[in-house]
């Protein structure tokens, strides 16, 4: 008997059916791969196996056969039917409709998965790493579970950070320490949903290697969406393919992962015939932090880099690496320690060191700013979120047309941009929300346009189409944009010029081909392999 078994689910928001009539089983110990485009319906069944509240289906069952201790009511795996619960109680095999059962099972259920959501950092900011991974153990022995903590984060490569705050990690240090969280609340099902999309290609495999040696070979039952084939090759068992809401292919990865590369177009590069005076310099930057306890971080270290009006330039590196802190230090949101960052403005450069009016705050509204955690107004509409939220007062139906035409343009067809106008952000998908994050950045139309991380959570069919609109909007605008990102593929195929840092320092500028001869091996199979 299967572990989990759906039967023929269904699910609506606001009317619109997002899931139709799915039907898998999982049985105990595999690992199920869902493949599928932003939007497709992924999150909202990896929110449905957990159980999260409002994603009770409209119909259908969602079976859960457990061993249930009702000593302690605690619960395990199927396989532990008959043996002895550690309370001193005796596992019984128990058949339960989730999302109807009694509120202790349900309960008992719920506290034995793990789950990684999308771009979601749920760390407590002002306690050390290896505080955050103890605190989500279950009760023990404090120093065995020091010692567990430990061991979680040499696995995930975050030992070098033990003593850090959290709130002073990069994303991709965040995601890590996310994993040895939810790993070390020893869970019966683990779920990801978008686990890797925002990290470079050596985290990514870092991480992808700490699921197959901690969750997979240990015999955990887990269910990974994604968007991108080689994650389902690497990690899945079997797979399935979601496309609005159904399942529309289910075999192994190879035959999948196949199937759907056959589905994604190819972009269409423009050729840019010269670029105007330098817009952005930045000269011998340096970003210091101080701690009592670590002592000197150099996050930047001494770079300098010269951007010019209607370049595309991307910034690549590690998880770490400095790129995210040089982002806001050129948006004017962190001040550098040291060295000059200057925007030109017309004719005249802006001292960004500088405060107040007459200094950045006569540029910053021409940058456009996209962080990796970045966030839309909860209590707005789609078409809120893109005009009176953000301060663009338009005429309604201009407004609505231009908002559809963004929409449009971060790869959302006319009629899904139409519908998704009346919508609050939590009624879209995360890969949904992120594109309509870009849009709010787009829709003012800025000089300067930064963009971190902007193809995470981006199904190759979204990313082609994303890519095909920043050239399209370089050539009619002149803008300018600057670019982080993991995946060398849509870095060559958008950036003119590219620098790759490492440890806060340039190691090289050159345009994308150049960059790629000095990645090292497994960076330059991952990176063009994405």
């Amino acid at each position: 008997m299967s572990f989990i078994i759906l039967e023929n689910i269904n699910k609506t928001f606001d009317g619109v059916s997002i899931l139709k009539n799915i039907n898998v089983a999982i049985d105990e110990g595999d690992v199920l791969g869902i493949l599928g485009r932003s939007g497709s319906g992924k999150s909202v069944l990896i929110n449905m196996l957990r159980g999260t509240k409002e994603y009770e289906p409209d119909s259908g069952k969602l079976i859960y056969n457990i061993s249930y201790c009702p000593d302690c009511s605690n619960a395990d795996v199927p396989s532990k039917a008959g043996e002895k619960c550690k309370c001193g109680g005796e596992f019984k095999a128990e058949e339960v409709d989730f999302w109807h059962a009694d509120r202790k099972i349900f309960a008992a259920i719920r506290k034995r998965i793990s789950i990684m959501l999308q771009r979601n950092f749920a760390l407590y900011d002002e306690d050390t790493v290896i505080e955050n991974v103890i605190k989500a153990m279950p009760e023990g022995e404090y120093e065995e579970q020091l010692y567990k903590a430990l061991d979680l984060l040499d696995m995930v490569q975050m030992n070098h950070r033990i003593t850090h705050l959290a709130r002073d990690l990069s994303g991709g240090e965040k995601q890590r320490v996310v994993l040895a969280r939810q790993i070390a609340k020893n869970p019966m099902l683990f779920l990801a949903d978008e686990p890797t999309g925002t990290l470079d290609p050596q985290t990514a495999d870092n991480l992808h290697e700490a699921l197959i040696n901690n969750v997979k070979e240990e015999g955990t039952t887990m269910v990974i969406t994604s968007h991108w084939p080689e994650v389902m090759e690497e990690l899945a068992d079997k797979v399935i393919w979601l496309e609005n809401g159904e399942i529309i292919e289910e075999g192994t990865p190879s035959e999948i992962v196949k199937k759907f590369l056959k589905t994604v177009p190819l972009p269409k590069k423009i050729e840019k015939s010269g670029y105007g005076e330098n817009i952005i310099v930045v000269k011998n930057a340096k970003k210091q932090y101080y701690s009592i306890d670590r002592g000197v971080i150099k996050a930047v270290d001494d770079i300098s880099i010269e951007i010019k009006e209607g370049e595309i330039f991307g910034i690549i590196g590690l998880s770490g690496s400095g790129k995210t802190t040089l982002n806001r230090m050129l948006k004017g949101l962190t001040k550098p320690t040291s060295g000059d960052i200057k925007v030109r403005l017309g004719d005249n450069w802006i001292d960004m060191k500088t405060s107040g009016p007459h200094g950045r705050g006569r540029v910053t509204p021409y940058i456009g700013f996209l962080p990796q955690e970045y966030s839309l107004y909860p209590d707005r509409n789609v078409l809120g979120n893109l005009t009176d939220a953000i301060s663009l007062d338009l005429p309604a139906e201009f407004a609505k047309m231009k908002a559809i035409h963004v929409l449009n343009a971060v790869g959302f067809d006319s009629e899904t941009a139409n519908n998704i106008l009346d919508k609050k952000p939590n009624k879209l998908s995360k890969g949904e929300e992120h594109r309509v994050a870009i849009a709010q950045i787009l829709i003012k139309e800025p000089n300067i346009v930064i963009l971190d991380e902007p193809s995470g959570t981006m199904d190759p069919v979204t990313i082609v189409k994303v890519t095909d609109f920043i050239l399209k909007e370089r050539e009619e605008l002149n803008q300018t944009f600057i670019i982080t990102a993991h995946d060398m593929g849509f870095i060559s195929n958008v950036c003119d010029t590219v620098v790759l840092i490492r440890g806060g320092k340039v190691i090289r500028i050159g345009n994308p081909t150049e960059i790629i001869d000095e990645l090292t091996p497994t960076e330059k199979e991952k990176m063009l392999n994405k």
